[in-house]
């Protein structure tokens, strides 16, 4: 059915719009996601409403697809919060590597950081092996701190490439044994042209 032969479907549901929001709000307990569940779920029915009875069965329908939104929400929820508890207690658990296992992982990545542009290298041996925090990077930089975010983002982007071209496979499964495939950084900067 398309959207112009519904202005009964829509009517009905903007007619129900408040009742809707309410019944909601109840479920998930936080007014603005019941907001969001809600406008998803009607724009979902306006792109599709061959999808909606056309007849009085159309406000229970909503519900129940309400219904369904809100426990799919709880549900990617929970994915995402039991995600964050893991990466705590992985925190929690993990250990400082040894002093020297971290002159190794800091001379690869100085090394790595030489063949990418200056303005990454800077960023990177500043902020992730020196420990400088990023507001002083930029205040150092005179730029803004958004900026010296973003550089610090791309660097970091640039230099897993590197560390991929660099370790290949051992990247990927976390081998800290920076003697692997050692290119040279004219090499690397070749490989990137």
């Amino acid at each position: 059915m398309p959207f112009e032969d519904t202005p009964g479907l829509v009517g009905t549901l903007v007619d129900n719009h408040q009742a809707f929001l309410s019944y909601l709000e109840r479920r998930v307990g936080d007014r603005a996601l019941a907001e969001d569940i809600l406008q998803d779920a009607f724009a979902k029915v306006v792109a599709r409403p061959g999808l909606a009875p056309n007849d009085e069965g159309l406000v229970p329908w909503f519900y129940a697809t309400l219904r369904n939104a809100a426990i799919d929400q709880f549900r990617r929820r929970g994915a995402a919060d039991r995600a964050h508890e893991a990466f705590g207690r992985e925190l929690e658990t993990a250990e400082e590597p040894a002093q020297e296992l971290k002159a190794e992982i800091c001379a690869c990545v100085s090394r790595l950081a030489s063949t990418l542009k200056p303005e990454y290298e800077e960023a990177l041996l500043a902020i992730d092996v020196r420990g400088t925090p990023v507001r002083a990077f930029a205040e150092h930089r005179r730029i803004s701190a958004s900026n010296a975010g973003v550089r610090i983002f791309r660097a970091r982007e640039a230099l897993k490439k590197r560390v991929t071209q660099s370790c290949g496979t051992c990247a990927e499964h976390g081998c800290v044994d920076c003697t692997c495939g050692r290119k040279s950084a004219p090499a690397l900067r070749e490989q990137e042209q």
